[in-house]
């Protein structure tokens, strides 16, 4: 079998990554649009990850947030994104580098993808980001604020099969999405 030196694999998750950039930043922009949201898997003690340190004991290894209700603040960057969510009614701010992301799910339409952590050491201690005191209204996909929905939840941590913790993972909304692995692209 031939040697692969141009790297197909890296490229792939390159570009899958620049889908998650991108779908982030317009989200930043503009809100959420239609029935849209996003559960994105990192690893938590990949470099560059912040999260408070409660968050980090609970998922050591790796952890889910979902952006669809609550969440604040959200910015994009070339390398990272931040975003305020409620983590047990309080609100905390996390820092995920693109390169820590393990997976992206919309499960509206249902579209979704793993990737492999572009490093996969864990990271020195980080320090939890500081916790602005008032946060803004959760983003939203029109102008005008929604009122706010009495059978909504709050955005919270979802555990992966992986984290050492065995919480459940949340079930996927409007059935389950379809994950392409980078494997399948990969030759056998």
């Amino acid at each position: 079998m031939a040697t692969d030196l141009i790297r197909y694999d890296l490229l792939v998750q390159d570009a899958l990554r620049s889908v998650v950039r991108k779908v982030l930043a317009d989200t930043a922009r503009n809100g959420l649009i239609g029935e849209h949201h996003f559960n994105i898997a990192f690893k938590t003690q990949a470099p560059g990850v912040v999260v408070p340190a409660s968050i980090r004991s609970r998922f050591p290894d790796e952890m889910s947030i979902i952006l669809q209700h609550e969440f604040w603040d959200l910015d994009v960057t070339q390398d990272a994104f931040e975003v305020s969510l409620n983590f047990s009614r309080k609100p905390e701010r996390l820092i995920v580098p693109f390169d820590s992301i393990t997976g992206f799910t919309d499960p509206s339409v249902p579209f979704g993808f793993k990737l492999e952590p572009r490093i996969a050491e864990p990271a020195e201690n980080h320090a939890p980001a500081p916790v602005e005191e008032k946060l803004p209204a959760p983003a939203r996909s029109s102008a005008k604020p929604a009122p706010p929905k009495s059978s909504t939840q709050p955005a919270q941590p979802a555990a992966t099969a992986k984290s050492a913790q065995g919480a459940e993972k949340p079930a996927e909304p409007g059935g389950a999405a379809k994950v392409v692995s980078i494997d399948a692209f990969r030759k056998k």
